[in-house]
């Protein structure tokens, strides 16, 4: 029971940072949950569920104060949703290890990549290129290279499904360094996707029977919660600090997965 009300603390808390920056959160609700003792495989799966919560929540809030680029979700989202499906599925044919360090690893450079600095609308003012798309959304544009955009979400896609995050913490990156889009637009953005990203993964797992309902329902309960108040807070904070925020703490969960990797070899 003392188990049960720490993990529910934990994920409350998790969400409510988490909505904050655009990301389901789990890359701190995996560790979280394998540190109670659950299987990484169930652990993924719960997650997932976990995810889709703090998301939909957050992305409500978001949506309120106009700052989900829609059109923008439906162009770069698609694939990851199908490379989730598929990196659930199959996350079976790899070693739980390897998972953890894979995971523990991409953190690290996400973290890393969201503390360059970024500069302003000058991307605007380059030449034409094909399959480029130049986007305006209310006082911002942006211009976003599909070459780049879209193997990468694809790619982030199938390893998110496979260890049981979103990808949020890869999709705010890429739209903030490859796509020159604003910070505060990239994270509300994000959360509509990531709830598409872990609900596929979340299948995917959950076809090979890894989805435990008593434990992950209640769980989900909490992360909505968690979900509806970082969204709120995430609106008041600057985008500089959004972006510190999200740095820092993608570093602390890189840590502390690549930690849980080596004590298990």
């Amino acid at each position: 029971m003392i188990n049960i009300i720490a993990i529910g603390a934990g994920i409350f808390i998790i969400a409510v940072v988490m909505a904050m920056t655009g990301r389901g959160g789990g890359n701190f609700y995996v560790p979280l949950l394998i540190a109670s003792g659950i299987p990484i495989y169930q652990a993924a799966t719960d997650a997932q569920l976990i995810l889709v919560a703090t998301s939909i929540s957050s992305m409500l809030i978001f949506q309120k104060h106009r700052t989900v680029d829609w059109k923008l979700a439906l162009v770069i989202d698609p694939p990851t949703d199908i490379m989730a499906f598929i990196g659930g599925y199959y996350a079976h044919l790899f070693r739980t290890t390897l998972l953890k360090f894979i995971f523990g690893g991409l953190l690290v450079l996400s973290g890393f990549l969201m503390l360059r600095p970024v500069g302003g609308n000058s991307i605007i003012k380059q030449k034409k290129c094909f399959g480029c798309w130049l986007r305006k959304y209310g006082e911002y544009e942006y211009k976003v290279n599909l070459w780049s955009a879209i193997p990468v979400t694809a790619a982030t896609g199938f390893v998110a499904g496979m260890v049981g995050i979103s990808g949020g913490s890869f999709k705010v990156p890429l739209m903030v360094l490859i796509c020159g889009v604003p910070v505060r637009i990239a994270v509300g953005t994000s959360s509509a996707m990531v709830a598409v990203t872990a609900l596929m993964g979340f299948l995917g797992h959950s076809i090979r029977g890894d989805f435990n309902s008593i434990r992950a329902i209640p769980l989900a309960i909490i992360a909505i919660l968690g979900g509806i108040i970082g969204g709120n807070f995430s609106i008041k904070t600057k985008p500089q600090k959004l972006k510190h925020i999200f740095a820092y703490s993608t570093l602390i969960a890189a840590v502390f997965m690549i930690l849980n990797a080596i004590l298990s070899v």
